[in-house]
């Protein structure tokens, strides 16, 4: 590991000189045409897609990339209303949805948090993995999602995977689209998308998504509007310029700020009906988000060009919640307490990328270059007020099963606490794919970071100076004419602020990431498969150092982190003329360094099988009537905790959960939709990622009309 003394952002300059130096070679590649890459996908019914630009930047596809990448279309989004990300995540191969809260998630991968997400393969730097409020998916053309370690494209982060949302862009052809759905709970949702050309260089695309809805949760409530402005001009023959513009807000009434106990005092466990709730009919949780992002694009000859990116995000939430704990009696139900408080917060992110990519010649074979630049300045703001004047103790509360939300309003006068935190990340990085023979490929780069942050979280100091290499390494033999064999290597850093008994910050966390695979083309193209082995580590772990800590000072230790490997098998395409499927099973083993109490945990919550099914056949008897299914099926889960003395357990059986889905054509622009899920009404707990849960949805229904241009 580079000193912290060495590395500074002259070498950046240095580094992009070097880069940039090579790009003479790209003269050579003048006359060369440029090779456009089909992608699957974008029409209806079927699930594959071969491009994806989260992984490296070089345009390369799916095949060509020595990484595991999933790639949710957006036929699959819409026969199967996968209306959040929550939803896309669910159905993706490897990947768990722990939703611990009505408007808070985490995302977990391989055994690590998912910290890392793009916009259009721009990086949205996260202290945490969780994600407030719900992404609405109606402006995206496609998820990407590479999984392991990506440091090269996104800096800081973790081994788990990249989440990269890639915007839907302006048409030089009018289209437009509509659907307007109704389903249980009182859900009504409204989408409109319209774009064309506004003169032979300039386009401009807009969606507008309305959704309201009650719950099968007692008194929760949701209200999301969005809308979102996207514009593109060719400004000369070489020069082109895009913006896109997104606002959204999600207002929640009645929002879970904690959830349900998992266990009575006698250490059996609870089994609430699903509705049950701990909200007060008070509470409240809104979450508003406005996004813009800048790109300019100038093309060099044939098979170079220069991007300049940039974006301004805002995110701001407003809240007044009502927290429930403790562990009630197994006899009268009674013996939770509750307390309440307003929680402000707001975001702000400017993030920079100057970045040229292109093809060159060298000893007979032509390769690809990236280069560029980065950062990212952040600061957050927030504050908790607390009420534990008319809350705390709460001694009227009854058994949950009896509760209607009538928590005493709160005053909101007591215990203020808060963060004020600023953040600055900057890199510069390079990366090549050396075509060596006509079936070996080699992929090799690195990114140097700087990240410094400053100010105070609750108390707790949140400042810190790191710098950081991060390498990468890649292969890719073709052995045959659809079948390719891969392995990689790369490595991760993720800053904490944790001090050691010398008042200094620990250094990163890091870790590493190693994965070897084979891809294919089956079926004609149609059909795409992967099976990948990988291995993951993540270590100096910060905990608290029960020795040299004082009830005024706790004092942290860098610990054994914790390792991960397993395997991933996916499979997705046209299987035949009719038939369109997505299937995926993924196993993973996790081990914790004994310290690690927490990745104890994680080995026990975190499922070690899962397997993910999609299927959408089109009845060729009857002209414009199709079925889809969508299965998800994950192994036993379980979460020890202590009550009292006593270690209690809890756990979460086996469960699968199957959607359908019916689709007919009335006419050449009307189709219905109708679509039921969780059709077995399973009953299951969302996530034990936390000391608390809650249960899923039951069967409930959806019935949409869709009318497109």
């Amino acid at each position: 590991m580079m000193s912290k003394k060495s590395f500074t952002l002259s070498k950046i300059a240095t580094l992009c000189a070097v880069a940039l130096s090579t790009s003479a070679f790209a003269e050579q590649a003048k006359d060369k045409d440029i090779e456009r890459v089909s992608v699957y996908g974008q029409h209806h019914k079927n699930y594959i897609t071969e491009q994806a630009d989260s992984a490296s930047k070089l345009g390369i596809t799916i095949k060509e990339t020595p990484q595991s990448i999933s790639v949710v279309s957006r036929a699959l989004m819409d026969d199967f209303s996968l209306d959040d990300i929550n939803a896309v995540l669910e159905s993706t191969p490897g990947v768990t949805v722990e939703q611990i809260e009505t408007d808070r998630t985490y995302f977990k991968a391989r055994g690590f948090d998912i910290t890392n997400f793009q916009v259009d393969g721009l990086g949205i730097p996260q202290d945490g993995g969780d994600v407030h409020g719900t992404l609405d998916t109606s402006i995206y053309d496609r998820i990407e999602i590479v999984r392991g370690a990506n440091g090269i494209m996104t800096g800081a982060g973790t081994p788990a995977a990249t989440v990269n949302m890639v915007l839907k862009k302006p048409t030089y052809t009018t289209q437009a689209s509509a659907s307007a759905s109704v389903g249980s709970w009182n859900k009504n949702r409204l989408e409109v998308d319209v774009s064309g050309a506004l003169t032979d260089n300039h386009a401009m695309r807009a969606v507008v998504t309305k959704q309201r809805s009650d719950s099968y949760l007692d008194r929760y409530a949701t209200d999301l509007t969005l809308g979102y402005i996207a514009y593109e001009g060719q400004l000369t023959d070489s020069t082109k310029v895009s913006v896109n513009y997104i606002r959204q807000s999600k207002d929640a009434d009645s929002p879970l700020w904690g959830a349900l106990p998992l266990f009575y005092d006698d250490g059996t466990a609870t089994d609430f009906d699903v509705s049950t709730s701990t909200a007060a009919d008070w509470s409240y949780w809104n979450n508003d988000n406005e996004h813009i992002f800048v790109e300019l694009e100038q093309s060099l000859g044939t098979s170079w060009f220069i991007r300049a990116r940039y974006a301004h995000m805002t995110n701001e939430q407003d809240s007044e919640l009502f927290y429930v704990y403790g562990t009630p009696s197994a006899e009268t139900g009674l013996g939770l307490t509750g307390y309440a408080s307003e929680y402000d917060y707001k975001d702000q992110q400017n993030l920079y990328d100057l970045y040229a990519t292109g093809d060159f010649s060298l000893f007979g074979q032509t390769h690809n270059l990236v280069f560029g630049v980065s950062s990212a300045d952040m600061n957050y703001q927030d504050s908790s007020l607390y009420d534990y004047t008319t809350g705390n103790g709460f001694p009227a509360m009854p058994p949950l099963e009896d509760f209607e939300g009538n928590a005493p309003i709160p005053t909101l006068e007591d215990a203020y606490n808060g963060s004020k935190v600023e953040a600055d990340q900057k890199s510069a990085y390079a990366s090549a794919r050396f075509k060596i023979t006509e079936p070996l490929a080699i992929l090799a780069g690195g990114r140097y970071t700087e990240w410094d942050s400053e100010g105070l979280s609750y108390g707790n100091s949140k400042v810190n100076s790191s710098e950081e290499f991060i390498p990468y390494i890649g292969a890719v033999y073709d052995f045959a004419e659809n079948y390719t064999v891969y392995a990689s290597y790369t490595e991760t850093f993720a800053p904490q602020s944790e001090q050691d008994q010398t008042g200094m910050a620990l250094d990163p966390i890091t870790g590493e990431s190693k994965e070897l695979g084979i891809k294919a083309q089956l079926l004609d193209g149609q059909l795409f498969a992967t099976f990948a082995i990988f291995d993951a580590l993540q270590d100096g772990i910060a905990l608290p150092d029960t020795a040299l800590s004082t009830p005024d000072n706790t004092v942290y230790y860098a610990a054994e982190g914790i390792n991960s490997d397993g395997y991933e098998l996916e499979l997705s395409g046209r299987l035949t003329d009719d038939l369109s499927a997505s299937f995926s099973y993924s196993h993973v083993d996790i081990e914790a360094g004994d310290d690690v109490n927490e990745g104890k945990l994680v080995r026990d919550y975190t499922p070690e099988d899962q397997v993910k099914v999609a299927l959408n056949y089109q009845v060729p008897v009857i002209e414009g009537l199709s079925f889809g299914a969508n299965y998800r099926w994950q192994a036993k889960t379980s979460r020890v905790q202590s009550n009292g003395t006593i270690p209690t357990v809890t756990t979460q059986g086996a469960y699968g959960l199957l959607d359908l889905v019916a689709t007919y054509q009335v006419t050449e622009r009307i189709s219905a939709t109708f679509n039921v899920n969780n059709v077995t009404d399973e009953k299951y707990l969302h996530s034990l990622y936390w000391a608390q849960g809650y249960y899923g949805a039951p069967r409930h229904y959806a019935f949409s009309i869709n009318w497109q241009l």
